[in-house]
């Protein structure tokens, strides 16, 4: 499998050559699979916390392959939980933490990348959320009180009415915007590609081209094993980090559930036409409307904009042939141009695949010190920063067990999901919800009032 014809493969600096593939059997101390965000950060966390460590990185395709080299480029402090559901669930004070971690996270990612030298495009100028109606208006500035009643200053989050919001970003039809300085933007593909160069630096083994077919937990006299089909490793630890394409793994179909995001980008945009549209600061820019949309102005003076819509595939089934969607990439181009009616130009990428959402919409990160297995994800689309976090949460857990830090002590270490339900109510019920945003999207536009479909997608998603 090699990377789909994005944007982002299309503009990396160099041809990408797959590594070795592993042939052969070795013992290390930790064996990752998966060569995305997730697994690649953990192996320079260990490496950084311990050098002498032996570490290796198994990928099935190239590093990068999956959605850490495709996705929309949003480097922020967005949780996949809504704040009330994080305080429900773990209590007000570890809600703090998690949201001042994710936010000090924003910034310590970029001087990541600054110190390892990859050239990423980490460029932080926060991100707006606009409204394009009066309900979303009002569903908006409520969203801000109410954020600012948890402990949000203003600095954190702040309402820009429509003149304000203008001396940032234009989009046609805006009665104002959410502003957030919590969010940087990224090229994916070269930050994930740094990543595996930095790794080998650092003495941690990748292997590409090596499909795991089998993870085993360790045994009396035998460590956990991880099985590809023309080698094997045995480790004190293995960590899967395979977010999307975890349901391909034996017995692990209902761990999460693979939604498919899909994304196109446009022929660079002239002087005037940035000049009429802001975003001289890089702001990332989505809207409130239910079916979620993102984007962000690229360096090259593109316009990368991808969203939901693909439907979930029964048995969450993986193939490469959902990554392209001929409808959901015309609707995004029509969104894009509703956004922006003086657009120039044409679309000149199409791209998707699979991200990894948990039943309970929890990240987790998990470390079973009796069988040696250990995991990361469900990140459902916020995993740029998350999976950083995550990384340190594991690398803290397996370094040193015993020490409790900023990071193993999050509300979603150690959790657990639960498994997703069995077909055909996994199916019936990720796709009724699609449905459902899809249905209070369209009310909101034609008549101007919200729906009771959107009381039955939150208690859907509740």
């Amino acid at each position: 499998m090699r990377p789909p014809h994005s944007l982002w493969w299309s503009t990396l600096k160099g041809p990408v050559t797959p590594r070795a593939s592993l042939d052969t059997h070795l013992d290390v101390d930790v064996a990752i699979v998966g060569g995305g965000f997730t697994g690649l950060w953990t192996a320079r966390e260990l490496m950084r916390r311990d050098p002498s460590l032996r570490v290796v990185v198994l990928e099935q395709s190239v590093c990068g392959y999956g959605a850490s080299g495709r996705n929309g480029g949003w480097a922020s402090a967005l949780y996949p939980l809504s704040d009330h559901a994080i305080i429900s669930r773990h209590g007000h004070e570890a809600f703090v933490h998690l949201r001042r971690q994710l936010q000090n996270s924003v910034r310590a990612l970029g001087d990541a990348i600054a110190s390892d030298d990859i050239d990423a495009d980490f460029v932080h100028g926060g991100t707006m959320t606009f409204a394009r109606s009066e309900v979303q208006s009002r569903r908006l500035r409520h969203y801000v009180r109410d954020a600012h009643e948890l402990g949000y200053s203003a600095s954190d989050l702040a309402w820009l009415n429509a003149d304000e919001a203008a001396e940032r970003g234009r989009v046609t039809e805006s009665y104002g915007a959410t502003f957030s300085p919590h969010c940087a933007r990224i090229h994916p593909a070269r930050l994930v590609r740094g990543l595996a160069e930095v790794n080998e630096r650092l003495g941690v083994a990748i292997f590409e081209d090596s499909k795991v077919t089998r993870i085993v937990g360790s045994r009396p006299g035998s460590d956990a094993e991880v099985v590809t089909a023309e080698g094997s490793v045995h480790a004190r630890f293995v960590v899967r980090a395979t977010e999307g394409f975890t349901p391909t793994l034996p017995r692990q179909r209902r761990i999460v559930a693979p939604l498919f995001s899909l994304m196109i980008a446009t022929e660079p945009q002239s002087r005037d036409f940035w000049g009429e549209a802001g975003f001289s600061q890089y702001e990332t820019f989505a809207d409130d409307r239910h079916l979620i949309i993102y984007g962000q102005r690229t360096s090259d003076d593109r316009i990368a904009f991808g969203g939901r819509g693909a439907p979930y595939h029964f048995g969450s089934t993986v193939e490469p042939r959902f990554d392209e969607n001929p409808k959901v990439f015309a609707l995004l181009e029509a969104t894009l141009r509703e956004l922006f009616p003086h657009l120039e130009g044409d679309v000149s990428h199409c791209w998707g695949g699979p991200l990894a959402m948990a039943r309970d919409q929890s990240p987790s990160v998990v470390v079973d010190y009796d069988s040696g297995l250990a995991s990361a994800g469900g990140y459902t689309g916020d995993g740029v920063v998350m999976s950083y976090v995550a990384a340190n949460a594991l690398a803290d857990l397996l370094a040193a067990p015993d020490v409790a830090t900023e990071f193993t002590t999050l509300p979603f270490v150690q959790h657990q999901s639960k498994r997703w339900a069995m077909e055909p109510l996994r199916w019936l019920g990720i796709n009724v919800g699609l449905e459902l945003a899809n249905w209070a999207d369209r009310v909101e536009q034609r008549r101007g009032r919200e729906s009771a479909a959107e009381r039955w997608l939150n208690r859907l998603v509740d």
